[in-house]
């Protein structure tokens, strides 16, 4: 961020601290005059509620990683309302979708069958470490009708890297033969079908549906299920309770980039031991403001990929990613 906007956040930072009302109505801190008249009237229509708003705002930008906010308020004895929650819920989605417009799968794909296999290998391991490690898989096996005919000690040693290749594997050897046989070799569309493969579970099965057919789904996993429950908006454990309470929450169209854009924040700001509270773009919306770190400087410190100008974890990254691309396995 250049040392004028930086100037221009911090002004933005003190007013909202003297008028949280404004900044709720703002967006985070962001100037009222920047969006139409029409969005400026949906913002106070579902401006948070006592509960939820802080007494600082972010100006927060995804180039910029994002700036700090203010503790947020909590009235006692005002439980929030199920429409206040969910007021607030659609409101952090549009926040995320300015801070992270180029939000996408992170795993490197060309078609169905190599995102089936790369999100199967992402289980317990990093969408950098799968991606390090399917170019090597897809160029001895380029589709189901190669893999299914694997030996299964060469299928193994390539996908090592990713841990637990023996189950995984197995998983993969089967799941090829099963297109093979039942489906003509291709990638089924539909999510009945899908799990029914080795190693499909629902979270896959969104995965696939959502980026390689276009079909509204939500992807819970560690991140989407961590960030949902600080926000608020369930108190569910188990992924498939927490999708039907999510799916409840937010229109069908907005399932598939709600997911992307949740577990970036999750990746990138709001981690699991230690969320960069103080850095984070949707602070003033956050009921759970203060379990990370809040210094502003600190917290910036705790950014992950592009948001603190490090690599991504994709290879081969979409045209409009703002950082750079991951290096090839054994460069990094």
């Amino acid at each position: 961020m250049s040392e004028g906007r930086n100037s221009a956040v911090g002004e933005q930072a003190a007013g909202n601290r003297k008028n949280p009302e404004k900044a709720a109505e703002n967006g985070s801190g962001r100037a009222a005059g920047s969006g139409s008249a029409k969005r400026a009237k949906q913002d106070r229509e579902e401006a948070v509620t006592p509960e939820a708003k802080g007494d600082g705002a972010s100006a927060a930008g995804a180039e910029a990683g994002a700036a700090g906010a203010g503790r947020p308020k909590k009235k006692a004895g005002r439980p929030e309302s199920r429409l206040a929650m969910v007021r607030r819920a659609r409101r952090i989605n549009r926040e995320l979708a300015e801070v992270y417009p180029y939000a996408h799968p992170e795993l490197d794909f060309r078609n169905p069958f190599e995102l089936l296999v790369a999100t199967v290998l992402s289980a317990q391991t990093t969408d950098l470490r799968v991606n390090q490690t399917t170019p090597a898989l897809f160029a001895a096996y380029p589709t189901p009708e190669d893999m299914a005919a694997a030996v299964p000690e060469e299928l193994e040693e390539i996908i090592r890297p990713t841990g637990f290749f023996r189950a995984k594997a197995k998983s993969l050897l089967g799941l090829s033969a099963a297109l093979r046989d039942d489906f003509g070799g291709e990638v089924p569309g539909r999510l009945a079908d899908l799990v029914k493969l080795p190693g499909v579970g629902r979270k896959t099965a969104n995965v696939v549906l959502g980026n390689a057919f276009g079909v509204p789904g939500i992807t819970v996993d560690t991140h989407f299920g961590r960030l949902v429950r600080r926000w608020k908006w369930t108190e569910q454990e188990d992924p498939e309770k927490v999708e039907a309470e999510i799916a409840a929450i937010f229109p069908k169209s907005e399932w598939t980039m709600l997911s992307h854009r949740v577990i970036f924040h999750g990746r990138r700001v709001c981690h699991a031991r230690k969320p960069a509270c103080g850095a984070c773009p949707i602070a003033p919306l956050c009921p759970s403001y203060g379990e990370g770190e809040t210094d502003p400087e600190k917290a910036r410190k705790l950014l992950k990929y592009e948001m603190a100008g490090r690599p991504g974890q994709r290879l081969n990254p979409p045209p409009d990613y703002p950082g750079s691309p991951a290096p090839p396995l054994g460069a990094d």
